[in-house]
């Protein structure tokens, strides 16, 4: 099989099938990161950066040594990618909030975000889902597309372990200001060219959820520069305008309170709205694995065509 064919086959399985249910591959990355990471710590950039380049370095040095394993590419897609359960979790936690069901939703919400549920009613609630539906499109579907059909199997584990990483480490605060600082660099160039084809999708298939592309690029251009995220923004941004909605504003974490710049200019997200957010980041899954695949395949043609013969 080609590398296109197995990266579809990888996100059919995860359509399909959902995360492997035991002996999830990043959950074992982040056991033997924690690990490390008890052995390496250190107020340190050097020290991060070390810790970075040896779990990194290593994810894609097994990628490297399975590449040719028949299947190999299909089964780390379908580990790797998490576009179908962030939209199960988001379309459900909306389900909660149509019922009024606070309880339910607030137990959900930690695995879409870092965000305290606990002082959340229905509309910061299904705000909070809503971003995270929008912006995790990004890092779990569209970015390990693109590095799969770019770099095949090396290439998605050192994405997965890369943006792993960050979400563990990658925190200004005490702890990990210095030694988080590699990982959330890494994290943010890696997502830096996905976090624009996945707005660019967004804005062409506006329309399947009701939307505008026009409203959608304009939440881009007026926007998505405001959020502290130079990649987040851009995902975010685009949603809000392809949804009809305005997102950001005064955001809780655990670590405190961040007053984010609003991105849209729509109205608040409801709960019904999350259906159509998941919607949405099914389509833009869908269509940015089309075109980073048309994509690579056409720049290798040019490639072959243009390389001197001997």
């Amino acid at each position: 099989m080609n590398r296109s064919t197995e990266l579809a086959l990888g996100v059919l399985a995860d359509e399909l099938l959902g995360d492997p249910h035991r002996y999830h591959p990043v959950a074992g990355f982040g056991t033997a990161a924690l690990a490390l990471e008890a052995r390496m710590y250190a107020p340190s950039k050097f020290r991060g950066a070390a810790h970075t380049a040896i779990l990194v370095g290593g994810a894609a040095a097994l990628g490297y040594a399975a590449r040719k394993v028949p299947g190999a590419t299909a089964i780390g897609t379908w580990a790797v990618v998490g576009g179908a359960g962030l939209r199960r979790v988001g379309a459900t936690l909306g389900a909660d909030l149509e019922r009024d069901d606070l309880p339910a939703a607030r137990a959900l919400l930690p695995s879409l975000c870092g965000r305290d549920p606990s002082v959340l009613d229905t509309a910061g609630l299904a705000r909070a889902a809503t971003e995270s539906v929008a912006e995790n499109t990004s890092d779990a579907a569209v970015a390990p597309l693109f590095w799969g059909a770019v770099a095949g199997l090396p290439g998605l584990l050192a994405y997965r372990a890369a943006n792993t990483l960050d979400a563990m480490v990658g925190y200004r605060n005490d702890r990990y200001a210095e030694f988080g600082w590699a990982s959330a660099r890494l994290d943010d160039a890696l997502n830096y060219v996905p976090a624009r084809l996945a707005g660019a999708v967004t804005v062409a298939l506006a329309p399947t959820v009701g939307g505008a592309p026009s409203d959608a690029l304009r939440a881009w251009r007026n926007d998505a520069r405001k959020h502290p995220s130079p990649n987040a923004g851009v995902a975010e941004a685009t949603a809000a305008g392809a949804l009809g909605l305005q997102l950001g504003g005064c955001t809780q974490y655990a670590h405190g309170v961040e007053l984010r710049p609003t991105l849209g200019d729509g109205r608040a997200p409801e709960p019904g709205d999350l259906r159509r957010a998941a919607a949405l980041s099914r389509n833009v899954e869908f269509g940015a694995l089309v075109a980073t695949v048309l994509c690579v395949r056409t720049g290798r043609r040019a490639w072959r065509r243009a390389r001197p013969r001997a």
